[in-house]
């Protein structure tokens, strides 16, 4: 089932990152760490259908999508880059395999933070946020998605937030790529679960190291 939704809000994010408060259908449910097929509502772009992470929770009374721009695609995305409020979307059925089960390691490249924004938000909401760790590697500081939020859910716990960039040293940040170096100095036993997420070479990299360090495999939570 689709259902056409009308934009509400429209805010920039990051230099190439857009925040999009739209409607909520009645009786529509999802699951934090859920996605949805997209597309916008208009003459040939109706059924271009692309997958967006839920950021907003469940009981919330709009929904919310941090979308992540790719001029150089020249595709959904940028064709969402012009859009205000007012114009319309279609949405489909929430899906995903991402939600929690567990403490753990959430490990996301990018855009790849996405899923787990709203998961932690429910977290620190229900004051369930626990011993959960999280780590993001971005080009650079300025790529971070809604740093300040993260900052603060993890304030109490600042260790367990670690923020790297591949392309910029920089004070406060760690520097390199998160491989089995980096991965080995800040995993010194197995967490119940290792939530991944960013682009296929990353998951499958992050879950080989994982496997290499001794983790049980089916401890990963990653998009089916």
């Amino acid at each position: 089932m689709e259902e056409i939704v009308k934009i509400l809000k429209i805010e920039q994010v990051t230099h190439d990152v857009k925040k999009f408060a739209v409607e909520k259908p009645k009786g529509y449910e999802f699951v934090p760490g859920q996605a949805t097929n997209i597309s916008i509502n208009k003459d040939e772009w109706e059924h271009e259908k692309r997958p967006f992470t839920f950021a907003s929770l469940n009981e919330d009374k709009n929904l919310e999508f941090i979308i992540k721009i790719y001029p150089e695609k020249k595709g959904v995305t940028l064709e969402m880059d012009s859009l205000e409020a007012g114009d319309e979307l279609i949405i489909g059925e929430p899906w995903g395999t991402i939600n929690y089960k567990d403490e753990g390691v959430f490990i996301g490249a990018g855009a790849g933070v996405t899923p787990f924004i709203a998961i932690l938000r429910e977290l620190k909401k229900k004051g369930k946020f626990g011993n959960n760790f999280l780590i993001v590697s971005n080009k650079t500081s300025k790529d971070i998605i809604l740093e300040d939020e993260l900052k603060k859910m993890f304030k109490e716990q600042p260790e367990n937030l670690i923020l790297t960039l591949t392309r910029e040293n920089k004070k406060g940040y760690l520097s390199g790529r998160i491989d089995k170096k980096f991965l080995q100095k800040i995993i010194n036993r197995c967490p119940k679960n290792f939530y991944i997420c960013g682009p296929e070479s990353f998951v499958e990299d992050i879950k080989k190291i994982v496997t290499e360090l001794g983790c049980r495999a089916e401890s990963f939570v990653i998009e089916e």
